[in-house]
Protein backbone atom coordinates (compact mmCIF):
# COMPACT_ATOMS: atom_id res chain seq x y z
CA UNK A 1 0.00 0.00 0.00
CA UNK A 2 2.71 2.30 0.84
CA UNK A 3 4.37 2.46 -2.50
CA UNK A 4 0.95 1.43 -5.07
CA UNK A 5 -1.63 3.85 -3.84
CA UNK A 6 0.63 7.24 -3.78
CA UNK A 7 2.13 5.81 -7.33
CA UNK A 8 -1.52 4.50 -8.39
CA UNK A 9 -3.08 7.99 -7.34
CA UNK A 10 -0.23 10.00 -8.76
CA UNK A 11 -0.62 8.37 -12.39
CA UNK A 12 -4.55 8.76 -12.14
CA UNK A 13 -4.89 12.17 -11.24
CA UNK A 14 -2.14 13.71 -13.94
CA UNK A 15 -4.44 10.89 -16.40
CA UNK A 16 -7.64 12.67 -15.14
CA UNK A 17 -6.12 16.18 -15.37
CA UNK A 18 -4.65 15.45 -18.80
CA UNK A 19 -8.04 13.96 -20.22
CA UNK A 20 -9.74 16.98 -19.09
CA UNK A 21 -7.60 19.33 -20.57
CA UNK A 22 -7.30 17.47 -23.78
CA UNK A 23 -11.27 17.69 -23.52
CA UNK A 24 -11.75 21.00 -23.11
CA UNK A 25 -9.18 22.32 -25.54
CA UNK A 26 -10.80 19.61 -28.54
CA UNK A 27 -14.12 21.40 -27.44
CA UNK A 28 -13.06 24.72 -27.45
CA UNK A 29 -11.02 24.32 -30.60
CA UNK A 30 -11.93 21.56 -32.64
CA UNK A 31 -15.63 20.96 -31.88
CA UNK A 32 -16.31 20.92 -35.39
CA UNK A 33 -14.66 17.52 -35.79
CA UNK A 34 -16.08 14.78 -35.66
CA UNK A 35 -13.10 12.81 -35.23
CA UNK A 36 -11.51 12.77 -31.90
CA UNK A 37 -7.24 12.75 -32.55
CA UNK A 38 -6.18 11.68 -28.87
CA UNK A 39 -3.44 14.17 -27.98
CA UNK A 40 -4.75 17.35 -30.09
CA UNK A 41 -6.31 19.52 -27.45
CA UNK A 42 -3.40 19.13 -25.03
CA UNK A 43 -0.86 20.05 -28.30
CA UNK A 44 -3.20 22.91 -29.26
CA UNK A 45 -2.81 24.39 -25.59
CA UNK A 46 0.90 24.18 -24.86
CA UNK A 47 1.43 25.92 -28.53
CA UNK A 48 -1.43 28.48 -26.96
CA UNK A 49 0.60 29.32 -23.67
CA UNK A 50 3.82 29.50 -26.10
CA UNK A 51 1.87 32.02 -28.41
CA UNK A 52 0.58 34.28 -25.58
CA UNK A 53 3.78 34.42 -23.33
CA UNK A 54 5.98 34.94 -26.67
CA UNK A 55 3.63 37.24 -27.70
CA UNK A 56 3.10 38.90 -24.33
CA UNK A 57 6.83 39.08 -23.25
CA UNK A 58 8.21 39.67 -26.85
CA UNK A 59 5.72 41.26 -29.41
CA UNK A 60 4.27 43.59 -27.20
CA UNK A 61 6.22 46.28 -25.13
CA UNK A 62 6.37 47.32 -21.24
CA UNK A 63 4.00 50.31 -21.93
CA UNK A 64 0.84 47.94 -23.62
CA UNK A 65 1.46 45.49 -20.79
CA UNK A 66 0.95 48.25 -18.11
CA UNK A 67 -1.92 49.50 -19.77
CA UNK A 68 -3.62 46.64 -19.35
CA UNK A 69 -2.37 45.86 -15.83
CA UNK A 70 -3.43 49.15 -14.92
CA UNK A 71 -6.77 48.93 -16.79
CA UNK A 72 -7.42 45.38 -14.64
CA UNK A 73 -6.02 46.97 -11.31
CA UNK A 74 -8.80 49.74 -12.19
CA UNK A 75 -11.55 47.28 -12.05
CA UNK A 76 -13.33 47.21 -9.17
CA UNK A 77 -13.31 43.61 -7.70
CA UNK A 78 -10.91 41.77 -10.91
CA UNK A 79 -8.49 44.30 -9.06
CA UNK A 80 -8.30 42.23 -6.09
CA UNK A 81 -8.37 39.13 -7.45
CA UNK A 82 -6.11 39.96 -10.29
CA UNK A 83 -3.77 41.96 -7.63
CA UNK A 84 -3.97 39.13 -5.05
CA UNK A 85 -3.22 36.26 -7.12
CA UNK A 86 -0.21 37.52 -8.79
CA UNK A 87 1.23 39.04 -5.60
CA UNK A 88 0.92 35.07 -4.84
CA UNK A 89 2.32 34.16 -7.51
CA UNK A 90 5.60 36.44 -7.06
CA UNK A 91 5.92 35.60 -3.56
CA UNK A 92 6.45 32.08 -4.91
CA UNK A 93 8.25 32.48 -8.21
CA UNK A 94 8.72 36.23 -9.25
CA UNK A 95 11.43 38.24 -8.55
CA UNK A 96 9.96 39.75 -5.38
CA UNK A 97 10.10 35.84 -3.70
CA UNK A 98 8.63 36.66 -0.04
CA UNK A 99 8.38 32.81 1.27
CA UNK A 100 12.82 32.80 1.73
CA UNK A 101 12.86 33.50 5.49
CA UNK A 102 11.33 29.95 7.34
CA UNK A 103 10.75 30.22 11.10
CA UNK A 104 8.92 29.04 14.11
CA UNK A 105 6.69 31.05 16.05
CA UNK A 106 5.68 30.37 19.66
CA UNK A 107 2.40 31.57 20.84
CA UNK A 108 1.37 31.41 24.01
CA UNK A 109 3.84 30.07 27.51
CA UNK A 110 2.19 26.53 26.80
CA UNK A 111 5.04 25.30 23.98
CA UNK A 112 2.67 25.46 21.47
CA UNK A 113 4.48 26.68 18.16
CA UNK A 114 3.58 27.16 14.06
CA UNK A 115 5.80 27.20 11.32
CA UNK A 116 5.94 30.08 9.11
CA UNK A 117 7.18 32.38 6.40
CA UNK A 118 8.45 35.99 7.56
CA UNK A 119 6.31 38.15 4.63
CA UNK A 120 7.38 41.60 6.13
CA UNK A 121 9.92 42.17 8.44
CA UNK A 122 8.26 45.55 9.59
CA UNK A 123 5.05 46.49 10.66
CA UNK A 124 5.92 50.09 11.07
CA UNK A 125 3.44 51.29 8.30
CA UNK A 126 0.60 50.00 10.49
CA UNK A 127 2.21 51.89 13.43
CA UNK A 128 3.46 48.20 15.25
CA UNK A 129 6.50 48.18 16.15
CA UNK A 130 8.46 45.27 16.49
CA UNK A 131 6.31 43.05 15.21
CA UNK A 132 6.75 41.09 12.04
CA UNK A 133 3.91 39.40 9.36
CA UNK A 134 4.02 35.96 9.42
CA UNK A 135 1.98 33.40 6.92
CA UNK A 136 1.44 30.10 7.68
CA UNK A 137 1.04 27.24 5.09
CA UNK A 138 -2.37 24.74 5.51
CA UNK A 139 -1.37 21.26 5.38
CA UNK A 140 -2.68 19.27 2.01
CA UNK A 141 -4.38 22.93 1.37
CA UNK A 142 -3.50 25.81 -1.09
CA UNK A 143 -4.70 28.49 2.04
CA UNK A 144 -2.80 29.94 5.07
CA UNK A 145 -3.01 32.75 7.70
CA UNK A 146 -1.36 35.65 8.39
CA UNK A 147 -0.49 36.55 11.83
CA UNK A 148 1.79 39.70 13.13
CA UNK A 149 3.81 38.59 15.68
CA UNK A 150 6.09 40.21 18.44
CA UNK A 151 9.95 40.26 17.00
CA UNK A 152 10.45 37.97 20.28
CA UNK A 153 8.09 35.07 19.45
CA UNK A 154 9.83 34.54 16.16
CA UNK A 155 12.85 32.36 15.91
CA UNK A 156 14.60 32.68 12.42
CA UNK A 157 14.88 28.61 11.10
CA UNK A 158 18.73 27.38 8.66
CA UNK A 159 17.15 25.45 6.27
CA UNK A 160 16.18 25.62 2.47
CA UNK A 161 12.52 27.36 1.77
CA UNK A 162 11.25 25.02 -0.84
CA UNK A 163 12.14 21.70 1.58
CA UNK A 164 10.43 23.58 4.41
CA UNK A 165 6.82 24.40 2.80
CA UNK A 166 7.07 21.04 1.71
CA UNK A 167 7.55 19.49 5.11
CA UNK A 168 4.06 21.99 5.74
CA UNK A 169 2.06 21.30 3.41
CA UNK A 170 2.70 17.79 3.87
CA UNK A 171 1.49 17.89 7.23
CA UNK A 172 5.03 17.20 8.65
CA UNK A 173 5.43 14.30 6.36
CA UNK A 174 7.83 15.17 3.83
CA UNK A 175 11.23 15.63 4.29
CA UNK A 176 10.69 14.11 8.06
CA UNK A 177 13.70 12.34 9.06
CA UNK A 178 13.44 9.17 11.77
Amino acid sequence: MLIVFPVGATIYLIVLTVGWINTAFNSLFFGWINYDLPGLGILTGFILITLVGYIFTRAFTKPVLHFFERLIEKTPLVSIIYSSLKDLMEAFVGEKKKFNQPVKVQFGENGITRFGFITQKSMNNFGMENEVAIYCPHSYNFSGNLYIVPNEFVTPLDTDPADFMRFIVSGGVTGASN
